[in-house]
């Protein structure tokens, strides 16, 4: 007999599989959810049970599901380098989204709306954590949080840059900011608790407008 739990993960896995199909032609909305979620067999109130914040649990899901696919196809870091595992970390997470890199353009115009700025935030937040994790960072103190905010900021600049303008231009401004996590302690002294909030809210209204 298969656990609730077990059939809640698989069914909202199928769910975001049609939103994927869905999402380049029909946004990123609660429409495309009830869409997604009736064609993987759910009704509409099944749907709000499954994901009660409708496109915003659908987003979490998308931003996770990338974030399991770049680690997944991380090596062992033991052999690099920190500034390599940092860059070579970035450009899993860019192959992991370029998978879907329509439905993601339609997935960041979602959650630059004002509303959803806190969501998705949390979201980049998740993935600079899970990526610094891999990478072997066991800092407990300030600078936890500190490298976090970092590759946080480098992350939404080069997926932006990578869905509008292409990987060369990506890999450029990478390039050009990773000495960004080398020093950060430099970088802190000048850090405004805004920046962050600030650079994301541009980088996703770019992706959204071009």
């Amino acid at each position: 007999m298969t656990a609730p739990d077990d059939w809640a993960l698989r069914t909202e896995q199928l769910v975001l599989d049609q939103a994927l199909t869905l999402a380049p032609t029909r946004g990123w909305g609660r429409a495309t959810t009830l869409a997604a979620a009736k064609a993987a067999g759910l009704s509409a109130g099944d749907c709000d049970l499954l994901l009660p914040n409708g496109p915003r649990d659908l987003a979490a899901l998308l931003s996770r599901r990338h974030d399991a696919a770049a680690l997944a196809a991380l090596p062992d870091p033991a052999g690099l380098k920190i500034r390599e595992r940092i860059r070579t970390a970035v450009v899993a997470r860019l192959d992991a989204a370029q998978a879907d890199r329509e439905a993601v353009r339609r997935w960041a115009g979602f959650l630059a709306l004002p509303t959803n700025l806190p969501l998705a935030l949390r979201l980049l937040w998740e993935s600079a954590d899970a990526l610094w994790r891999w990478a072997g960072d066991t800092a407990t103190d300030e600078n936890h949080y500190t490298k976090r905010a970092i590759l946080s900021g480098i992350l939404i600049q080069v997926t932006a840059l990578d869905l509008e303008l292409g990987r060369v231009e990506a890999l450029a401004a990478l390039d050009a900011r990773i000495q960004n996590v080398m020093d950060f302690e430099k970088w802190k002294a000048g850090f405004k608790p805004s920046d962050l909030a600030k650079d994301l809210a541009g980088a996703l209204a770019r992706v959204r407008f071009g």
